[in-house]
């Protein structure tokens, strides 16, 4: 049984240059505009990856436009982490800094386990079959919590 969508969502992991931002964008595009989804890294010291831009295309997912941001830019710039209703961590470092920001507010946080791609493939196809089992990864955990994919609200 899928459980209820949050009221609003926050992707985490180590960059915001790969995982959070694809799980941040099939969210939206699975479950519509109906819960309010950011994601944000430990660090912002990357621009978004090209390959996660090119993996989620091949879905209807653009990420081109993301901007990467850091859990500190969110504080500075006036996003609340306590106003989420669910963070999603998707790397142990950026479960451990949800972990540590979260400790005063009552806010779940949950980790799922993916994969990072990064490093991973010698050739461009390669590296493209390692950002689409990231991306399938995170697929099979947004439809195992919530559902099939509804149509965009």
């Amino acid at each position: 049984m899928a459980d209820d969508l949050p009221q609003s969502i926050l992707f985490c992991c180590d960059h915001n240059a790969v995982r959070s931002p694809m799980a941040e964008g099939i969210m939206k595009k699975f479950y519509g505009t109906g819960t309010y989804v950011q994601s944000a890294g430990v660090k912002s010291d990357m621009d978004i990856d090209g390959f996660s831009v090119t993996v989620c295309r091949e879905i209807g997912v653009e990420l081109e436009r993301h901007r990467t941001r850091s859990f500190d830019e969110m504080e500075q710039w006036g996003d609340d982490l306590s106003s989420f209703d669910l963070v999603v961590a998707l790397s142990p470092a950026s479960q451990r800094r949800a972990l540590e920001l979260t400790r005063i507010f009552h806010l779940d946080v949950i980790y799922w386990p993916i994969m990072d791609p990064t490093g991973l493939g010698e050739t461009r196809e390669a590296k493209l079959s390692a950002y689409r089992q990231t991306r399938d990864q995170i697929i099979g955990h947004l439809v195992a919590k919530w559902g099939e994919p509804r149509e965009a609200e």
